[in-house]
């Protein structure tokens, strides 16, 4: 029996009793879907955009249309992307727990 083996082990036996897990992950889950993230220095959607000008109250008050178009394109975008070996890693996961 190997460590990692022994860690994947007590980790299940743990997860088997909880009532609710939460898996927190980073950029790169949507990054790997081909979905832009927000601060990578050259495809993130900051390098292209100005927070200020499309992420605020402010914004949405002052061009309403435009704040709704840039949401929606990055809607569809989120639409089309397709799940990675992340993804299924954790339906895996799920998978291994009690319902």
């Amino acid at each position: 029996m190997t460590c990692e083996f022994k860690l994947e082990e007590a980790l299940l036996e743990r997860l088997a009793g909880a009532r609710h897990v939460l898996v927190l992950t980073g950029a790169g889950m949507s990054a790997e879907s081909g979905i832009p993230t927000f601060r990578d220095a050259q495809s993130g959607i900051w390098a292209r955009y100005r927070p200020e000008e499309l992420a605020t109250p402010e914004a949405f008050q002052a061009d309403p249309s435009r704040v709704w178009q840039w949401y929606e394109e990055r809607r569809r975008g989120v639409g089309v992307a397709e799940p990675h070996a992340g993804h299924f890693a954790l339906v895996e996961l799920e998978s291994l727990l009690p319902t």
